[in-house]
């Protein structure tokens, strides 16, 4: 990957120059877009080099690259956190049994992770796939909410594979799950004191009677 030109690395005759807030300033020389750059005490950023002309940008560099290194590693951080759950089904499951696994399914992705469901076919099941299409939907659909198909259902040998990825990160998920139980926590607290000031209450007044 070619490293990012900046201010005077930047040799080229003239730049579509962009402003520090996102303004289209316009094609102006090279020369004149660095003396702007040195007068807003900013850095001339060459953001797309392979437009004609290259498009270039006013921003403080260091601070642009120290931002994009901390989103790069929180993506990183996430990507590791997020797990791959594994869940199996029988073509010819029961509605207990389904409503069972579908919990799992439902609690893996409102922690952040992805879940793989897999229908195992036995026998001539094999040669019913669309009733395997129709049971990984009938799910799909039943989690909506929480996660969206990543991976549409495909066989794999002997089994049928779909992949449902959640719509919250597993840092928003834990994030969610910790102030939940803060309130909750707040909730019991209140509720004992309410309780507590209840019984007092009712103590004054038998003792006032």
């Amino acid at each position: 990957m070619s490293e990012t030109r900046i201010n005077d690395r930047i040799r080229v005759p003239e730049v579509r120059l962009v402003g520090p807030n996102g303004e289209q300033v316009g094609i102006v020389a090279i020369r004149k877009a660095l003396d702007l750059a040195r007068e807003a005490d900013l850095d001339l950023v060459e953001v797309a080099p392979q437009a004609k002309p290259p498009v270039a940008k006013l921003m403080d560099y260091g601070k642009f690259k120290y931002e994009s290194a901390q989103k790069a590693r929180e993506a990183r951080k996430n990507q590791a956190n997020t797990a791959l759950k594994e869940i199996r089904f029988r073509l010819k499951i029961d509605e207990h049994d389904y409503e069972t696994k579908k919990g799992h399914v439902t609690r893996f992705l409102a922690a952040g992770d992805k879940v793989k469901v897999m229908i195992m076919f036995r026998g001539r099941e094999q040669s019913r796939p669309e009733m395997g299409i129709k049971l990984l939907n009938r799910l799909a659909e039943d989690v909506s909410d929480l996660g969206t198909v990543e991976s549409s259902p495909r066989v794999d040998g002997r089994n049928m594979v779909m992949v449902i990825a959640p719509h919250k990160s597993k840092s928003d998920a834990k994030a969610e799950a910790r102030s939940k139980a803060a309130n909750e926590a707040k909730g019991r607290t209140t509720e004992v004191k309410s309780r507590r000031d209840r019984l007092a209450a009712e103590k004054n007044a038998q003792t006032d009677a």
